[in-house]
């Protein structure tokens, strides 16, 4: 289930009439035999999928985009329902199947798909169970684009990144998870409304676990370049702990609240993703807190992937900030490694 035909093949016995309707300009040169495309490939459609594709075309993002599922009908269903917004947005060439072949050559692996919890269910069962189907996915991704990057969406986040990085034989560099960019964003926005300032002149991030262990950085927030806690401390204004606690408790309940409300999350996991997606395909270098390979950093030891402040570019994971924590957050942040490492050991990968 490829594009829809081309409209250049209207003539008789879909006869190419793009040369008719087009005429070359004298003494021009001919076409470059190749022509290097960013392609992206969007692996499950479901509502966040969907999401993060529509903001890649709003954003101009590539010039191919490959969405894959295993729903045939809803899958051309979404693909055509893009493909009419042609007019709209920027030009970009959609395709749409249920083999993993269409996505080959590309830049980005953008992987949303994953088993939903059934109610009652273990959270070890769950990611067992996604553990299956990513044996399936991955392989066959990371063998059509060999020098892609892999961005993990599909939760739970960081040992789904983990088991990625395992079956698809990437270098660390080249398998990231969503991590905590979303959970920072909330974060940043939560502390905007207390102060009555804009989200973007806030500076804050949440660490570690995508999850309930999420460590918030409290003595690195900063508004406008000014670090907060210690501003307060200097002006010997009082604040209580137990409303910080709060607000990262709103932090961590956000999504599920989204859930309750609407029954699913989408537009702010859209936005996340794609605000990587262009961090990571334009090499522009930013700092996001998302989910790497977290070994010999920050004292943690073992192989086991959660969110830290990481600068991307072009070639993924380009190095990690070094960033000092307090003796509070650097246990937290070990605490949380050890939540996820006690998940990934009863995986057997």
């Amino acid at each position: 289930m490829q594009k829809s035909a081309s409209s250049t093949n209207l003539g008789p016995g879909g006869l190419d009439i793009a040369q008719s309707f087009f005429r070359p300009i004298h003494g021009a040169s001919p076409p470059p035999p190749t022509s290097r495309n960013t392609k992206i490939s969007v692996i499950g459609i479901g509502n966040v999928g969907m999401a993060i594709a529509q903001t890649i075309l709003t954003q101009d993002l590539a010039d191919e985009l490959a969405l894959v599922d295993v729903n045939a009908d809803k899958l051309r269903g979404e693909m055509l329902d893009l493909q009419h917004a042609a007019a709209f947005l920027p030009r970009t060439t959609i395709s749409a199947s249920v083999d993993y072949s269409s996505t080959v050559g590309s830049d980005l692996l953008i992987v949303t798909a994953g088993a939903r919890q059934i109610p009652g269910e273990s959270r070890l069962n769950l990611v067992q169970r996604n553990l299956a189907l990513f044996s399936k996915i991955i392989p066959p991704l990371s063998a059509g684009s060999p020098e892609a990057i892999l961005l993990i969406v599909s939760n739970p986040v960081d040992v789904l990144t983990y088991v990625a990085w395992k079956l698809s034989g990437f270098p660390t560099n080249r398998v990231i998870g969503s991590g905590t960019n979303l959970d920072s964003s909330r974060f940043r926005f939560l502390i905007a409304d207390h102060l009555d300032v804009n989200a973007q002149d806030v500076q804050a991030y949440i660490m570690g676990e995508h999850g309930d262990t999420s460590v918030a950085l409290w003595s690195s927030i900063s508004v406008g370049g000014v670090p907060i806690l210690s501003f307060l401390e200097r002006q010997e204004i009082a604040y209580e702990k137990q409303t910080l606690e709060n607000i990262h408790k709103e932090v961590v309940q956000g999504a599920y609240e989204v859930i309750g409300l609407k029954g699913y999350t989408s537009w702010a996991i859209g936005y996340s993703v794609t605000n990587l997606a262009r961090t990571i395909l334009r090499d522009q270098h930013r700092v996001h807190p998302v989910s790497v390979l977290a070994k010999g950093l920050y004292g943690i030891d073992g192989e086991v992937f959660l969110s830290l402040p990481t600068q991307l570019g072009r070639r993924g994971v380009l190095g990690v900030t070094n960033l000092h924590l307090t003796e509070e957050e650097s246990q937290q942040l070990k605490e949380s490694a050890l939540a996820i490492m006690e998940v990934q050991s009863q995986l057997g990968i």
